[in-house]
């Protein structure tokens, strides 16, 4: 997953959606899906269809948790045979991962881990009937002819249930011009599972997006201490499914 950084072919049922507004593409993600931002406040994203998660899923996870904390705003979704769209309005902020919050590591770092506390604390877990729980993830990954490792199938006891986001990764945080948190997007795989699914996630994300040396920091600004036990086996989860 990258921010685009040669042309970007528009799909034909991308340039349908814009309806004649200016497209500017900022994402392309390791299946061939593609985000664009319209010069008219939305975002279009477009891609093959995708078994471990869809569009739609998305649509109804954000439409629940956006009761609660800042998420896009579903304005469209639909699919096809081969490929699916989701329009959203936008969000105040950049991703985590802009090239200005890039240079300021300290900040962006800080921002998504404060970020994501925000985001286990404001939404209800008795309310949520999503989930994403290690037996959950595994049913998923078979599904797709994955097979997880026999010493990946119990988890750590849980410590702290929560609404995750799902794919914590850093840039799914959006970041505002006072260096704070301000949304979350990409919330397909959103459910209710232990709170350190997502932070192991996050912090490992840090290295991709910011070099070594950071994982701890987030850990920090999400408000505990680092559980190695814990960090291990989800990011190994986390590479496995």
């Amino acid at each position: 997953m990258s921010i685009p950084t040669d042309s970007v072919e528009v799909p034909i049922q991308v340039r349908a959606l814009a309806e004649g507004a200016e497209l500017t593409p900022v994402w392309v993600n390791g299946i061939g899906g593609l985000t664009f931002r319209t010069d008219d406040g939305r975002y279009i994203k477009w891609g093959p269809r995708n078994a471990e998660s869809s569009f739609a899923a998305e649509a109804e996870r954000m439409a629940w948790a956006g009761a609660y904390t800042p998420v896009p705003r579903v304005l469209a979704h639909g699919a096809d045979g081969t490929t699916e769209f989701l329009v959203t309005a936008a969000l105040e902020g950049e991703s985590a991962v802009a090239r200005r919050w890039r240079a300021d590591a300290a900040t962006a770092v800080r921002a998504v881990g404060e970020g994501l506390r925000a985001l286990h604390d404001a939404l209800p877990v008795g309310r949520c009937h999503f989930r994403w729980d290690v037996p959950s993830r595994i049913t998923n990954a078979a599904s797709r002819g994955i097979r997880v490792p026999a010493s990946l199938i119990t988890p750590p006891p849980i410590d702290l249930l929560v609404v995750c986001h799902g794919d914590a990764c850093c840039p799914n945080t959006l970041v505002g011009d006072d260096g704070r948190w301000s949304g979350h997007v990409d919330l397909g795989a959103l459910g209710v599972a232990d709170r350190w699914a997502d932070i192991a996630v996050a912090a490992m994300s840090t290295e991709w997006n910011y070099g070594p040396g950071w994982d701890d920091t987030l850990i920090e600004a999400y408000g505990v201490e680092p559980d190695r036990e814990r960090l291990e086996y989800y990011r190994e989860l986390w590479d496995a499914t």
